[in-house]
């Protein structure tokens, strides 16, 4: 795959002094085909309370036809921002492109769905002074209340990160919409694998700790995240995660890390999740959609492991058809 990775246009705010005291960030965020969500997320981007000069935002348009300057143009006094076109190649490329256009000491990862709380990076930037090297991940509130799909994929994240990261200083995964990361340390594992259109962050992670580097959990770390589902796009949302599941276990098999072994207490946890405080009718439609994920999730699965199989079978694995990372 070839990767068209450049800015299109950079809009700056004014520039002062930078604090010694508070690292610089690099915000990139992945878009593609929202216009709206992404209006709404660089609004609450110009609307962070941490020093102008100390971070810099880059939007990277993955592939969409219609330039996003416009768009920006509001809210493009009020930041350091740079807009990056790639060719569509996924948001672990796209994150990957903005990081090579990244001038800060951390880099921080949003999606175009998501709102960051105001002390978002303040939080990251405290947690960084006392971690140095971990891999920071915050936490996702679902800011689609009335969305039962929303909160389903809500209910199963927030079971993920009880069940894997009980210890906060020694968290296991954290989700790509949000986390921050040493510039330096991001570039000596490689970054994202772009061969992942899902479950990229599960490999980021793994590969993280297999460095020897921690991660670490940052409740503070608060971002929105507005993600309108149907039953379709749910369905569809969990059977990629499924496809991204298997070549996170493939990697790490043939990169001698593991193979697959299911986490039946995490299924138990997820058995239990929607039990507290809800009404029958509410626990009915939870775990129906639960079910539903788990289903979607393994035909996913499923599918990605016949579509490897065909694969080789023509002499052309997927595996080593990959682009390059980071």
């Amino acid at each position: 795959v070839s990767l068209q990775c450049h800015a299109t246009n950079r809009t700056q705010g004014g520039r002062g002094v930078m604090s010694s005291r508070e690292p610089v960030f690099s915000v990139i965020v992945p878009t593609y085909g929202r216009p709206d969500a992404l209006r709404v997320c660089v609004q609450a981007l110009a609307a962070l309370e941490y020093p102008r000069d100390n971070f810099e935002v880059i939007i990277v348009d993955d592939g969409g036809n219609e330039p996003l300057e416009p768009l920006l143009k509001p809210v493009a006094r009020q930041l350091r921002m740079k807009v990056v076109w790639q060719q569509n190649a996924g948001p672990a490329a796209a994150r990957n492109c903005g990081a090579s256009h990244a001038t800060g000491d951390m880099l921080a990862f949003t999606d175009d769905d998501c709102a960051p709380a105001s002390d978002w990076l303040r939080a990251f930037a405290s947690a960084h002074a006392a971690t140095g090297t971990a891999l920071l991940g915050g936490r996702t509130v679902n800011a689609l209340r009335d969305n039962s799909y929303a909160e389903a994929s809500q209910l199963i994240i927030d079971v993920v990160y009880a069940h894997y990261n009980r210890d906060a200083s020694n968290a296991q995964f954290f989700a790509s919409n949000n986390m921050a990361v040493p510039m330096e340390l991001f570039r000596r594992v490689h970054g994202f694998d772009p061969g992942f259109r899902t479950s990229e962050d599960r490999d980021l992670c793994d590969r993280w700790q297999s460095r020897g580097y921690r991660l670490r959990y940052v409740p503070g770390g608060v971002i929105y995240h507005a993600h309108l589902l149907t039953l379709r796009s749910f369905c569809n949302q969990h059977a990629g995660y499924g496809g991204g599941a298997w070549l996170y276990h493939m990697a790490r098999a043939q990169g001698g890390t593991g193979h697959f072994r299911p986490d039946w207490t995490f299924y138990k946890t997820l058995l239990r999740s929607p039990l507290g405080g809800r009404s029958t009718r509410e626990m009915a439609r939870s775990y129906a959609l639960l079910l539903i994920a788990q289903v979607a999730n393994a035909s996913g699965c499923f599918e990605q492991a016949m579509k490897e199989r065909w694969a080789r079978r023509c002499r052309n694995p997927i595996s080593t058809n990959r682009p390059e990372q980071f």
